[in-house]
């Protein structure tokens, strides 16, 4: 009956484990404008912070490939999962907030990038 009350050190790791990927994954709902910030009570949207949450729970998923128990490994990719379709969704969501206007001027951008990025290579091998 003891060993019902104190886990072993696989256990405890995997609930430490659980955790760190919540609180990552709570972190980015609340950037991502989807709860609501328990300190200030108010929704807040940071698309930037919400990216470097998933982007460092995907370095942990890579980081740990192979070493996770399949709790574990479930628990990660369906919180990457999960956030992935929202960060997406929010995006997709100030896609039509743009004009016409900053649309065709970032369709230019695109379009003089690769000359440009061309030109300066070129330019660069002329120097070297």
């Amino acid at each position: 009956m003891a060993d019902q009350d104190n886990p072993t050190q696989d256990q405890h790791n995997e609930l430490l484990f659980m955790q760190l990927v919540m609180m990552f994954q709570g972190m980015a709902l609340q950037n991502l404008g989807k709860v609501m910030n328990p300190v200030t009570n108010q929704i807040e949207r940071n698309l930037e912070q919400a990216k470097n949450m998933i982007d460092i729970l995907g370095m942990l998923d890579a980081k740990t490939k192979g070493n996770l128990n399949d709790n574990e490994q479930r628990l990660l990719e369906h919180a990457l999962f999960e956030l992935r379709m929202n960060y997406v969704d929010e995006i997709k969501k100030d896609a039509p907030a743009t004009s016409g206007e900053q649309a065709s001027d970032e369709e230019q951008t695109s379009d003089n990038t690769p000359a440009d990025a061309g030109s300066t290579s070129a330019d660069s091998e002329q120097t070297s």
